[in-house]
């Protein structure tokens, strides 16, 4: 997959890198646009590439970095990927980078928020959630009954989130969430739930800003 990426996808890749870094770089506030890194990127690609025969799904796709590392796994399999953002400017923006980069053809964008379009689909060999983290329990719980026995839900951990948030188990055991909780506090909390969960196996990795991945069993 990685050997003879098209080049239409690697220039694509590097002018969403170059936009991400000069709007950190101006400080753009709520403009501001996170992407994965290239480790992440490959790590999930692999994942994908090594699930059970199925169809692959995004919440959150952004400018649609992630879905172009996603994509490399969709052609080599014979998938496709239907990936969903809410805000119209960064769907516009990935739509152009998806017909820049020629993917098309395995990659359908919606412009609809991620939980709604997890109930218009069936099964699923893949989940990857990278949307508002106050929302991952919700797209988790939406995502794993459709997510077929030995596939994968994999969750970005928000920027600024640390990769070690399950080695104090008791406090994240014993502590009840509130309205009034931070967003890390919240998403502390599903972590150590999905890690717990009988459903899945499951292991947070320090790849990027951290990635949480769940194995249905």
């Amino acid at each position: 997959m990685f050997r003879d990426i098209p080049q239409a996808i690697e220039v694509t890749q590097g002018h969403l890198k170059a936009l991400a870094a000069w709007r950190s770089a101006q400080g753009v506030g709520s403009r501001r646009m996170t992407q994965v890194s290239p480790e992440t990127g490959k790590l999930l690609a692999l994942l994908l590439a090594g699930c059970p025969p199925g169809e692959a799904a995004e919440l959150g796709t952004g400018g649609g970095l992630s879905a172009l590392w996603l994509v490399l796994a969709c052609r080599t399999t014979g998938r496709t990927l239907t990936t969903f953002e809410l805000d119209p400017a960064r769907a516009e923006l990935a739509r152009q980078s998806f017909s820049a980069a020629d993917v098309l053809d395995v990659v359908k964008l919606v412009e609809d928020d991620g939980l709604n379009g997890l109930n218009t689909l069936s099964t699923l060999a893949f989940c990857f959630i990278d949307g508002d983290p106050d929302q991952a329990r919700d797209a988790f719980e939406l995502a794993l009954p459709k997510i077929a026995q030995g596939g994968l839900v994999c969750v970005a951990l928000p920027p600024g989130m640390p990769t070690n948030v399950l080695v104090d188990r008791k406090d994240a055991e014993t502590g009840q969430t509130t309205p009034h909780d931070s967003i890390h506090a919240i998403f502390r909390r599903f972590l150590f739930d999905a890690e717990m969960d009988p459903r899945v196996d499951a292991v947070i990795l320090p790849v990027g800003s951290g990635l949480l991945i769940c194995r249905k069993v």
